[in-house]
């Protein structure tokens, strides 16, 4: 069994992970381009931990700009099996208020403008994204919480917004409608890409703001969005720290299968497959490619 290592991408105003020892910084190369940041390499008790600022330390990168695939290859390269998402969000419920951690089970993809998978033509590949966060982990996320009396609520859905624009108040009514709990800018394609290269996803969702469809806050301005999740950035290093001391020395096996998910996933037989793609894909789809 796997050792477990655990990953931890860091969105707005949240760009360090105190609690890390023994640190190191690695600038680990990627054939999908350039990451966000170094890497941060420590541990929090016995857990190996590795942290990445999703938006580049000084907040450089927009959501559009983020290069996803290769934040994820990183991270697998680096030996991480369990992946937690740190990520502000806007809510459509009364209930959902700033400051409230959500743990999302669910995810639309509203994006447009990103390259959402490793896979493509020379070797195709179709993984199950039906479950997209391992339960297991989002479980030991929920005890960790109620460990550190922080507060949260569990499952919902993250609608993902290409940005970086905020919503329209047509936009905001519409996934409010539609049963939406929360919006985001940067959890597609991650989640996507997290599951391809078989690494078990979870997300905390920090609500920072009501979006707009609220009569009480008609606009979401970035100062007060900023404001919220600083206040947040605090209770979620406590709540990593926590899920870290209390994490396994092996890595579970995921319930739904996430850290196999391209078990029969590639279509493309060997023979048709592009020698140029192949070795982009070494550190995602080793497992399953290798002869």
């Amino acid at each position: 069994m796997a050792k477990a290592v655990l990953g931890v991408i860091g969105g707005s105003g949240v760009y360090d992970l105190p609690g890390l020892e023994n640190v190191r910084e690695e600038r680990i190369a990627s054939p999908w381009g350039e990451p966000s940041d170094a890497l941060r390499i420590g541990r929090i008790g016995a857990t190996p931990v590795v942290f990445l600022a999703r938006h580049g330390r000084g907040h450089r990168l927009s959501p559009s700009g983020i290069n996803y695939r290769a934040n994820i290859d990183v991270m697998k390269r680096a030996g991480v099996t369990d992946l937690v998402s740190l990520s502000a969000c806007g809510s459509f419920r009364q209930e959902l208020y700033p400051g409230l951690f959500v743990l999302v089970d669910q995810f639309v993809d509203r994006t447009f403008g990103r390259a959402s998978s490793f896979f493509g033509d020379g070797c195709v590949a179709h993984v199950s994204m039906a479950h997209p966060v391992g339960p297991a982990l989002q479980a030991r996320l929920l005890a960790a919480a109620e460990a550190e009396e922080i507060a949260v609520r569990q499952n919902g859905t993250y609608v993902c917004m290409e940005g970086p624009q905020f919503s329209s108040y047509a936009e905001s009514l519409t996934y409010k409608s539609l049963g939406y709990d929360v919006i985001g800018m940067t959890n597609m394609p991650e989640a996507k890409l997290a599951r391809e290269a078989e690494i078990t996803y979870a997300t905390i969702a920090m609500v920072t703001d009501f979006d707009c469809w609220h009569p009480d806050h008609d606009a979401v301005e970035v100062s007060a969005v900023i404001a919220v999740a600083r206040a947040n950035a605090a209770k979620a290093a406590r709540l990593v720290s926590r899920l870290a001391r209390d994490f396994p020395e092996e890595h579970e096996p995921c319930p739904v299968r996430s850290d196999r998910a391209l078990d029969g996933a590639i279509i493309t037989p060997p023979e048709h497959r592009d020698p140029a793609l192949i070795a982009k894909l070494d550190a995602v789809a080793g497992r399953v490619l290798e002869p």
